[in-house]
């Protein structure tokens, strides 16, 4: 992976990751060196992107290796504003707590550990010049990936689609009305989703598209969350009219998940926009084309 001069075309880039726990008991690169460790690691790994990312696309593993004492992450963006999401939440320390965070509950760790980080793109340490957001950018950009995605990866991303959708995939067409849906996944329009929490992205999106629909969704949230019962809502018109629709519908979600936390899943802002008959917005959310 080296600087190049890139000619115009679609955005691209390539970004290395640099993982260390520090805490003494856990040594994520002796873990991914082992058979079964492997996959929880990649695992951890790939959740960590899809929320700091701001999802599923934008971007690609393409290798996992040996950086003793670290384990080196290789991305590749193909969409400028997923790698802008990703360096906002690397540079917030969002990526460093997901990673604690989806470590611990996958490999069953008593507490949180604290992950070291280093980003890099080509010899520039990103690390160094994360308050210059456009800098980063260019040197991602300029990073091309001298490298296809690697086969040991393939594996992964099959292991990792094969278990969120069910030992059903395997050997039969997904019907919807015949399979059940992964404790981890939902279903939208007869299509199955993995799950997760809901990201800045997320957020973005439907304070853009929910418009004066933001009350109704609200409500709709609030059936299941005492955070948006009662006059919460109308609190948030009145408190937030002056700065108008976007900002009343970011500070409707923006409570949602501070109050729900982990619980502030993905599955439940769609079945609200699907009450409200929103199901246009919920497909922009999760970044699919609508049926004919």
């Amino acid at each position: 992976m080296a600087d190049k001069t890139v000619d115009r075309g679609p955005w691209t880039g390539c970004a290395v990751m640099f993982l260390q726990s520090l805490c003494p008991s856990v040594n994520l690169l002796s873990l991914y060196k082992d058979k079964q460790g492997k996959f929880i690691v990649f695992k951890v790994i790939k959740l960590t992107l899809i929320d700091s990312a701001g999802g599923l696309g934008g971007y690609e593993i393409l290798k996992v290796h040996d950086a003793d004492p670290f384990l080196g992450v290789e991305v590749k963006f193909v969409d400028v504003a997923a790698c802008q999401q990703f360096l906002e939440s690397y540079s917030s320390g969002a990526v460093r707590q997901s990673l604690s965070q989806h470590a611990c509950r996958l490999l069953a760790l008593p507490q949180e550990i604290t992950v070291e980080t280093q980003l890099k793109a080509s010899t520039h340490i990103l690390d160094l010049c994360l308050d210059k957001l456009d800098l980063c950018l260019q040197h991602i950009h300029l990073s091309q990936p001298e490298r296809l995605r690697d086969e040991e990866i393939d594996h992964l991303e099959q292991q990792l689609t094969s278990q969120a959708l069910g030992p059903a995939a395997l050997s039969t067409p997904l019907t919807q009305e015949e399979s059940p849906v992964p404790s981890n996944c939902f279903k939208f329009q007869n299509r199955v989703f993995e799950d997760r929490m809901l990201t800045a992205a997320d957020v973005q999106s439907f304070s853009n598209g929910v418009g004066r629909q933001w009350k109704h969704v609200g409500r709709a949230l609030g059936k299941s969350c005492r955070a948006l019962k009662g006059p919460a809502i109308d609190n948030l018109a009145y408190e937030y009219e002056r700065e108008g629709l976007y900002e009343q519908a970011y500070q409707l979600l923006s409570r949602f998940i501070q109050a729900e936390g982990r619980a502030a899943k993905l599955s439940r802002l769609v079945k609200a926009l699907e009450d409200c008959k929103l199901t246009s917005l919920a497909e922009n959310i999760l970044d699919v084309q609508p049926r004919e």
